[in-house]
């Protein structure tokens, strides 16, 4: 990787950039910040993810995500914005920073499936959306240290088929109750 002595300026090319190296350097530092967080080292945890978040690896791969990776890559928020270039990209990583301000969304009415209701859908920039998967990366790991080992819902790595599986596992060859609650509209 070519990387410029300036921090704001890289002259990497999109397209020549080692992507096995950036998630390798960034699941290194996920994987420091999981382990800090199982120690109970809060000064560490902070310390490691204030290194991700302004970590080019992560800047990198977080702006691939969301413009190449993710299905909604080509809805555009409010500025408009639907695809990006190479050039577009790698300038959109190094104008990444965590500032504490985002950009207003853009609200959508989405029909509801069998009702004449709708619901509304905000849609934040191409910006915005890489800045949270950025901070995403580097506040996952000390959820994950701290979460408990047989929850499933919204995980990374485990799905409703795991959830089924735990189940099938601890209630076979034993009576148990069963409680089915839908909390409605929720």
């Amino acid at each position: 990787m070519n990387k410029s002595k300036t921090r704001d300026n890289p002259t990497v090319e999109w397209n020549q950039i080692n992507w096995r190296r950036a998630e390798r350097l960034t699941f290194k530092l996920q994987k420091r910040i999981y382990r800090a967080s199982e120690r109970g080292d809060a000064k560490a945890v902070r310390k490691l993810q204030k290194t991700l978040i302004n970590s080019w690896s992560n800047k990198v791969l977080a702006v691939r995500r969301v413009t190449q990776d993710n299905t909604g890559k080509r809805t555009a928020g409010v500025d408009g914005i639907k695809l990006l270039s190479p050039k577009q990209r790698a300038k959109l990583v190094s104008q990444l920073k965590a500032t504490g301000k985002s950009q207003p969304t853009r609200r959508v009415m989405i029909p509801k499936p069998g009702t004449n209701e709708s619901r509304p859908l905000g849609i934040p920039t191409m910006y915005d959306r890489a800045l949270q998967a950025v901070v995403k990366s580097a506040l996952e790991p000390e959820w994950e240290a701290r979460f408990e080992p047989n929850s499933y819902g919204f995980r990374p790595g485990r799905s409703c088929h795991d959830a089924i599986g735990a189940i099938f596992v601890n209630i076979n060859n034993k009576a148990k109750y069963v409680l089915d609650a839908d909390i409605a509209k929720c």
